[in-house]
C-alpha cells in the first residue's frame, strides 16, 4: 500500500518527522470523532473524512504542491489497493446477483434445518475458521459468508451484532494462522524462519483464543435457547440456489484466483438465476452494477486512505513512529511488546495487515537480536498483532465488508463487543509475552555474528 522506495529523479516531501502523522489523526479523529459525538458512527462519511485527511496533508507537509500530488497518485495507484479495489467490486457483484437468485434465501433455510438455532453463532465461527484457514484469506471468508451470516440472523433471531461478531473473529483466526496467508508469508520472511515453526508458537497463542471464544457461543448458545426457542417451520429447501457458494468456497480451497473465483461465481449465479425465470439476461447486469455501486463507500475510502498513507510515509512519519516504538525497548518482555505495538501502529496508519508486517519485519528482526527473543515468537507476534489491529479498525477492509452485508442496520459499535475471539487473542498474547520462554531454539549459523553487529551498532 506505502511506496517504500522512491526513485531519486522523483520530487519527494521533505521529511517532517512526528508532525507527518498529523493529516493521519485528521481523518482518524474526524471520522470517529463525529461517531462518538453524535452516537451515528456513519454520519459522516469516511471517504469524506479522509479527503479532510488529505487537504490537511498539503496544508501542514512541507514540500510543493507537485510532489504531494505524486504521492497521493502513487499512494491511490498502488497495486494492493487498486488489486482491493477491484477485489471489492467484483465481491459486491457476487453477492448481489447470488441474492437476487435466491441463494441467500435457500443458505439460510438449509442453515436452519442442520443446526440448532442457538448455535448458529458458532456454527457461523467455525466456519468462517475453517474457510479463510484454507484460503488464506480473512476478507474472502467475510465475502463468502457474510451474506449468509446476515440472512440467518434476520430469520433466526439470532443477535446480527453476535453473529458478525462471530464472522469477524473466525475470519482473522484463520488469516493469523493459514500457512498460505500474506501474513504469514510476509511475517516468516522477515524474520527468518519456518513456516511450520511459526504455525506450532502461533497456535499456542491463538488456539486457546478460539476455545475460549467457542465457549462463549455455547454459552450464547444456551441462553439463546431460551429467548429463540426451536423457531417456526422453515420453508422447503431449494439446495440447487445454494450451488454458487458451494462453487466459490471449492474453488477458494483449491486455490484458484480470487478474481477467478469471484468471476465464475458470478456468471455461474446469473446463468442460475436466468433458467430459473429470477431474472433476464438485461437483469443480470442491472445486478452486477447494483453490486458495483453498493461498493463504492470501501472502493473510495481504500483508495484515498492509500494516498493518504503514502504521503504521511513519504514525509517520515511510519519512520517516526518505528524509532519511537524501538526507542522504549529495554528488556526481553518489552521487546515483545514493543514489536507487538511497532506492527500494530503502523497498521493503524495505513489498514493493511500485510504491509505493516513488511514495514515492521525488518526492525522486529533486529530487535529480536538485539534482545534475544526466539525470532519463531517474533513472526508470530508481528502476525498476531497486525491481525488483532486490522481486525478492528473501522477502516479496515473487514470491518467494511463485514457491516456492508448488514445493509445500514448494523454500525461498528454495534459489531465491537462481540468482537470476542480478537480480544482473547490479545489477552493470550500479553499472557504469552509474560511468560518465561522454554527451551529456546539455537540461532542458525552466522546469525550470532550478525547478532553482534546489531549490539556492537546499538552500542
Amino acid at each position: 500500500m506505502v511506496p517504500l522506495l522512491t526513485s531519486s529523479k522523483m520530487k519527494t516531501i521533505p521529511n517532517a518527522g512526528g508532525w507527518a502523522l498529523l493529516p493521519f489523526l485528521v481523518f482518524v479523529l474526524s471520522f470517529l470523532g463525529t461517531g462518538l459525538l453524535l452516537d451515528d458512527f456513519y454520519a459522516f462519511s469516511a471517504p469524506v473524512a479522509v479527503v479532510l485527511g488529505v487537504i490537511a496533508a498539503f496544508l501542514i507537509l512541507r514540500g510543493s504542491a507537485d510532489a504531494k500530488v505524486a504521492a497521493l497518485i502513487r499512494g491511490c495507484g498502488d497495486s494492493k489497493i487498486i488489486t482491493m479495489c477491484l477485489i471489492y467490486l467484483l465481491a459486491g457483484a457476487f453477492a448481489t446477483v447470488t441474492a437476487a437468485m435466491g441463494g441467500v434465501e435457500a443458505t439460510v433455510q438449509l442453515g436452519l434445518h442442520l443446526i440448532p438455532l442457538q448455535y448458529l453463532a458458532l456454527g457461523i465461527f467455525v466456519l468462517a475458521a475453517f474457510l479463510s484457514t484454507a484460503t488464506g484469506t480473512s476478507v474472502g471468508a467475510i465475502v463468502a459468508l457474510g451474506p449468509i451470516a446476515a440472512g440467518l440472523a434476520a430469520e433466526s433471531g439470532i443477535s446480527l451484532p453476535l453473529m458478525m461478531g462471530a464472522l469477524l473473529g473466525g475470519a482473522m483466526f484463520g488469516d493469523n494462522l493459514s500457512m498460505i496467508s500474506d501474513t504469514t508469508i510476509a511475517a516468516t520472511q522477515t524474520q527468518e524462519c519456518e513456516m511450520k515453526d511459526k504455525f506450532r508458537i502461533n497456535l499456542r497463542i491463538a488456539g486457546p483464543a478460539a476455545l475460549l471464544t467457542i465457549i462463549l457461543l455455547l454459552l450464547s448458545g444456551f441462553y439463546a435457547e431460551a429467548v429463540v426457542g426451536a423457531g417456526e417451520e422453515s420453508a422447503p429447501l431449494a439446495l440447487w440456489r445454494i450451488l454458487p457458494y458451494l462453487l466459490v468456497v471449492g474453488l477458494a480451497v483449491a486455490g484458484v484466483n480470487v478474481f477467478n473465483v469471484l468471476t465464475i461465481g458470478t456468471l455461474f449465479s446469473g446463468l442460475s438465476g436466468i433458467l430459473a425465470g429470477d431474472f433476464g439476461w438485461l437483469g443480470i447486469s442491472q445486478e452486477v452494477y447494483k453490486g458495483f455501486t453498493g461498493m463504492t463507500d470501501i472502493f473510495l475510502l481504500s483508495m484515498l486512505t492509500g494516498g493518504l498513507a503514502a504521503m504521511v510515509a513519504e514525509a517520515g512519519g511510519i519512520d517516526f513512529l518505528l524509532r519511537k516504538v524501538k526507542g522504549a525497548i529495554h528488556t526481553p518482555k518489552t521487546a515483545q511488546l514493543g514489536i507487538g505495538a511497532l506492527v500494530g501502529t503502523t497498521n493503524m496508519a495505513i489498514a493493511n495487515n500485510t504491509v505493516s508486517i513488511v514495514i515492521a519485519g525488518p526492525l522486529a528482526r533486529e530487535i529480536s537480536l538485539q534482545f534475544g527473543v526466539d525470532k519463531r515468537k517474533v513472526a508470530a507476534l508481528l502476525d498476531i498483532f497486525a491481525c488483532f489491529v486490522q481486525g478492528l479498525l473501522p477502516y479496515g477492509a473487514q470491518m467494511l465488508i463485514l457491516l456492508s452485508f448488514t445493509e445500514g442496520s448494523l454500525a461498528y459499535f454495534d459489531v465491537l463487543p462481540y468482537a470476542w475471539y480478537l480480544y482473547l487473542l490479545l489477552l493470550t498474547s500479553l499472557l504469552s509475552i509474560s511468560l518465561p520462554v522454554k527451551g529456546r531454539r539455537k540461532e542458525p549459523t552466522g546469525l550470532a555474528e550478525q547478532k553482534g553487529k546489531v549490539l556492537k551498532k546499538a552500542a
